[in-house]
Protein backbone atom coordinates (compact mmCIF):
# COMPACT_ATOMS: atom_id res chain seq x y z
CA UNK A 1 0.00 0.00 0.00
CA UNK A 2 1.46 3.37 -0.98
CA UNK A 3 0.94 6.77 0.68
CA UNK A 4 -1.93 7.74 -1.63
CA UNK A 5 -3.73 4.48 -0.85
CA UNK A 6 -3.30 5.17 2.87
CA UNK A 7 -4.77 8.64 2.42
CA UNK A 8 -7.70 7.21 0.45
CA UNK A 9 -8.35 4.79 3.31
CA UNK A 10 -8.09 7.59 5.86
CA UNK A 11 -10.52 9.69 3.80
CA UNK A 12 -13.10 6.90 3.97
CA UNK A 13 -13.13 6.96 7.79
CA UNK A 14 -15.18 10.15 8.33
CA UNK A 15 -17.78 8.95 5.82
CA UNK A 16 -18.04 5.60 7.61
CA UNK A 17 -18.37 7.30 11.00
CA UNK A 18 -21.10 9.61 9.69
CA UNK A 19 -23.01 6.72 8.13
CA UNK A 20 -23.03 4.86 11.45
CA UNK A 21 -24.71 7.93 13.01
CA UNK A 22 -27.45 8.14 10.38
CA UNK A 23 -30.13 6.20 12.34
CA UNK A 24 -29.77 8.55 15.32
CA UNK A 25 -29.95 11.78 13.32
CA UNK A 26 -33.21 13.73 13.48
CA UNK A 27 -34.06 17.41 14.04
CA UNK A 28 -34.02 17.02 17.83
CA UNK A 29 -30.74 15.11 18.07
CA UNK A 30 -29.07 17.33 15.47
CA UNK A 31 -29.82 20.59 17.25
CA UNK A 32 -29.63 19.51 20.89
CA UNK A 33 -26.79 20.91 22.93
CA UNK A 34 -26.00 18.25 25.55
CA UNK A 35 -24.61 19.78 28.70
CA UNK A 36 -25.49 23.23 27.35
CA UNK A 37 -22.50 23.23 24.98
CA UNK A 38 -22.78 25.69 22.08
CA UNK A 39 -21.74 23.20 19.39
CA UNK A 40 -24.60 20.88 18.48
CA UNK A 41 -24.27 17.67 16.47
CA UNK A 42 -25.48 19.68 13.43
CA UNK A 43 -22.71 22.22 14.04
CA UNK A 44 -20.10 19.44 14.33
CA UNK A 45 -21.21 17.75 11.09
CA UNK A 46 -21.50 21.07 9.24
CA UNK A 47 -18.09 22.19 10.54
CA UNK A 48 -16.48 18.91 9.48
CA UNK A 49 -17.67 19.42 5.91
CA UNK A 50 -16.76 23.12 5.89
CA UNK A 51 -13.22 22.66 7.13
CA UNK A 52 -12.52 19.86 4.65
CA UNK A 53 -14.06 21.87 1.81
CA UNK A 54 -12.38 25.19 2.57
CA UNK A 55 -8.93 23.75 3.23
CA UNK A 56 -9.04 21.53 0.16
CA UNK A 57 -10.10 24.48 -2.01
CA UNK A 58 -7.12 26.43 -0.68
CA UNK A 59 -4.88 23.50 -1.50
CA UNK A 60 -6.24 22.87 -5.01
CA UNK A 61 -7.25 26.35 -6.10
CA UNK A 62 -10.72 25.03 -7.00
CA UNK A 63 -14.03 26.48 -5.87
CA UNK A 64 -15.50 25.06 -2.70
CA UNK A 65 -18.38 22.61 -3.15
CA UNK A 66 -20.18 24.85 -0.63
CA UNK A 67 -20.75 27.30 -3.46
CA UNK A 68 -20.16 25.26 -6.63
CA UNK A 69 -22.92 22.80 -5.72
CA UNK A 70 -25.07 25.41 -3.94
CA UNK A 71 -24.84 23.91 -0.49
CA UNK A 72 -24.68 27.50 0.77
CA UNK A 73 -28.16 28.14 -0.64
CA UNK A 74 -29.58 24.81 0.49
CA UNK A 75 -28.33 25.26 4.05
CA UNK A 76 -29.33 28.94 4.15
CA UNK A 77 -27.31 29.66 7.29
CA UNK A 78 -26.48 33.27 6.54
CA UNK A 79 -23.02 34.71 7.15
CA UNK A 80 -22.18 32.15 9.84
CA UNK A 81 -22.55 29.37 7.29
CA UNK A 82 -20.05 30.86 4.87
CA UNK A 83 -17.24 30.56 7.41
CA UNK A 84 -15.97 27.24 8.71
CA UNK A 85 -16.96 27.71 12.34
CA UNK A 86 -13.47 28.30 13.66
CA UNK A 87 -13.72 31.22 16.05
CA UNK A 88 -17.51 31.20 16.23
CA UNK A 89 -18.86 32.99 19.25
CA UNK A 90 -21.36 30.99 21.31
CA UNK A 91 -24.18 32.97 19.70
CA UNK A 92 -22.91 32.29 16.18
CA UNK A 93 -22.51 28.57 16.87
CA UNK A 94 -26.08 28.43 18.20
CA UNK A 95 -27.36 29.94 14.94
CA UNK A 96 -26.14 26.90 12.99
CA UNK A 97 -29.45 25.03 13.00
CA UNK A 98 -30.02 22.19 10.55
CA UNK A 99 -33.00 19.83 10.65
CA UNK A 100 -32.08 17.74 7.60
CA UNK A 101 -29.58 14.96 8.28
CA UNK A 102 -29.40 14.09 4.58
CA UNK A 103 -28.27 17.62 3.74
CA UNK A 104 -25.52 17.46 6.37
CA UNK A 105 -24.36 14.00 5.33
CA UNK A 106 -24.60 14.97 1.66
CA UNK A 107 -22.36 17.98 2.16
CA UNK A 108 -19.83 16.03 4.20
CA UNK A 109 -19.85 13.34 1.51
CA UNK A 110 -19.33 15.90 -1.26
CA UNK A 111 -16.38 17.42 0.59
CA UNK A 112 -14.83 13.98 1.05
CA UNK A 113 -15.43 13.16 -2.63
CA UNK A 114 -13.40 16.26 -3.48
CA UNK A 115 -10.52 14.92 -1.39
CA UNK A 116 -10.75 11.55 -3.14
CA UNK A 117 -10.75 13.23 -6.56
CA UNK A 118 -7.73 15.31 -5.55
CA UNK A 119 -5.87 12.17 -4.46
CA UNK A 120 -6.52 10.74 -7.92
CA UNK A 121 -4.92 13.83 -9.49
CA UNK A 122 -1.65 13.94 -7.56
CA UNK A 123 1.36 11.67 -7.25
CA UNK A 124 2.88 10.26 -4.08
CA UNK A 125 5.94 12.46 -4.68
CA UNK A 126 3.74 15.59 -4.55
CA UNK A 127 2.79 14.75 -0.96
CA UNK A 128 6.26 16.02 0.01
CA UNK A 129 5.73 19.44 -1.59
CA UNK A 130 5.95 22.23 0.97
CA UNK A 131 2.73 24.22 0.74
CA UNK A 132 2.99 26.45 3.83
CA UNK A 133 6.28 27.80 5.11
CA UNK A 134 4.64 29.80 7.93
CA UNK A 135 4.94 26.83 10.29
CA UNK A 136 7.92 25.12 11.88
CA UNK A 137 8.44 22.67 10.38
CA UNK A 138 6.94 23.81 7.08
CA UNK A 139 3.71 22.02 6.14
CA UNK A 140 3.75 19.54 3.29
CA UNK A 141 0.81 18.62 1.09
CA UNK A 142 0.63 15.21 2.77
CA UNK A 143 0.69 16.64 6.29
CA UNK A 144 -2.08 19.09 5.40
CA UNK A 145 -4.28 16.32 4.01
CA UNK A 146 -3.75 14.21 7.13
CA UNK A 147 -4.51 17.20 9.34
CA UNK A 148 -7.74 18.00 7.49
CA UNK A 149 -9.05 14.44 7.70
CA UNK A 150 -7.89 14.00 11.30
CA UNK A 151 -9.81 17.12 12.31
CA UNK A 152 -12.96 15.74 10.67
CA UNK A 153 -12.54 12.40 12.42
CA UNK A 154 -12.21 14.15 15.77
CA UNK A 155 -15.35 16.24 15.21
CA UNK A 156 -17.34 13.22 14.06
CA UNK A 157 -16.25 11.37 17.20
CA UNK A 158 -17.53 14.32 19.25
CA UNK A 159 -20.83 14.22 17.36
CA UNK A 160 -21.17 10.51 17.96
CA UNK A 161 -20.48 10.98 21.66
CA UNK A 162 -23.01 13.81 21.87
CA UNK A 163 -25.66 11.63 20.20
CA UNK A 164 -25.42 9.28 23.17
CA UNK A 165 -26.07 12.02 25.70
CA UNK A 166 -29.43 13.28 26.98
CA UNK A 167 -30.91 15.86 24.60
CA UNK A 168 -31.76 18.51 27.19
CA UNK A 169 -30.63 22.01 26.27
Amino acid sequence: MDALDLLRDLTSRPRDAAERMRPELNPVSLNARPGGHDNSVAWLLWHSGREIDAQLADLTGHEQVWTSRDFAGRFDLGPEGDGVGYGHTPEEARRILVDDPELLLGYLGAALESVEAYLDDITAAQLDDVIDEDWEPPVTRGARLISVIDDAIQHLAQANYALGMPTGD
